[in-house]
């Protein structure tokens, strides 16, 4: 039985201030280590950036090997690798933005979906211990490149006029509260996706990395530093954060989607602008026939969606 004595000597075993060992909780200087090399140079280099460059070699070597190894009858690997690239390319961009309108998309899609998929999953491999997404740059990055094609599908399609107008003025809205809504629509069309975007990425890559980090270091100070019954917690600790890294992995999966999604559902509202219909509002457009599909002819009697 674990009485109070146990648990104050435990603690007091456990937590020692300034002597370095014991329990050290995790810390916002995690996210900002020191640089080790090009040390006062643009291109210096610290740990978040080498976890960085490491995962988008692997994300290169990985496509790039089940490339090389590609078969008519797939293997395992190359199922796995075209099973990736199909779930983007389906599920996400043509699902969202229409199969004929989505063509010229879809790489923008699945490298976002990829991209932020393995950034996200270094948090846990044993050695990095760290999303590569946990500080506020690759997040700005990734929202970057969403918000400049969103901007490009509409005035592609649109004309800037066009887009523009049909961003921040949603249809059927009386002139007389044109003056409230264009404000409203405008800073919640054209300056705050890309700032949700970044924040809802870097706020749960952040908090995963503590979750983690906490568990790991409560259970190591509890096996080693710990007395008496208090070191049966360390088991507890540990399973724990074994059940944290499984919802770590399903978190950085949901959010790469996520990210992708709402990308494909800016542009697929860039596109489908017309007068103004944008924010809250979607208009749900069929695709339509598919021009390459030869040789298939529409049922008339076919009702729309």
């Amino acid at each position: 039985m674990i009485t109070s004595a146990t648990l104050a000597a435990g603690l007091t075993a456990i937590a020692p201030a300034a002597g370095g060992d014991g329990f050290e909780p995790p810390s916002l200087s995690d996210f900002f280590p020191d640089t080790f090399l090009f040390v006062g140079t643009p291109f210096a280099i610290n740990r978040i950036m080498m976890v960085r460059l490491i995962m988008t070699a692997a994300l290169v070597v990985f496509f790039g090997v089940g490339a090389a190894r590609a078969k008519v009858v797939p293997g395992r690997f190359q199922n796995m690798c075209e099973m990736l690239l199909d779930f983007a390319r389906v599920n996400i961009a043509e699902e969202i933005i229409g199969e004929r309108r989505a063509r010229p998309y879809v790489p923008i899609v699945t490298t976002i979906f990829l991209g932020v998929l393995f950034l996200n999953i270094s948090g846990i491999i044993p050695g990095l211990n760290i999303a590569a997404t946990s500080v506020v740059g690759m997040p700005i990055v990734f929202a970057a490149v969403s918000y400049i094609t969103f901007f490009y599908a509409g005035i592609k399609n649109h004309g800037a006029g066009g887009f523009l107008r049909g961003s921040v003025l949603p249809r059927g809205v009386p002139k007389a509260l044109w003056v409230l809504i264009i404000p409203i629509e405008f800073l919640s069309n054209l300056i705050m996706r890309p700032v949700t975007l970044t924040i809802r990425l870097l706020a749960n890559m952040v908090s995963g990395h503590f979750l983690l980090a906490l568990c790991y270091a409560a259970t190591s100070a509890l096996f080693v530093h710990a007395v008496g019954a208090l070191k049966g917690l360390g088991v507890v600790t540990f399973g724990v954060a074994l059940a944290f890294v499984l919802f770590e992995i399903f978190v950085a999966v949901l959010q790469a989607y996520i990210f992708a999604l709402l990308s494909a559902v800016y542009i697929e509202s860039s596109i489908s602008t017309e007068g103004g219909a944008t924010g809250s509002e979607f208009i749900i457009t069929s695709p339509g026939p598919d021009p390459d599909r030869r040789g298939t002819s529409s049922d008339p009697k076919e009702k729309p969606l």
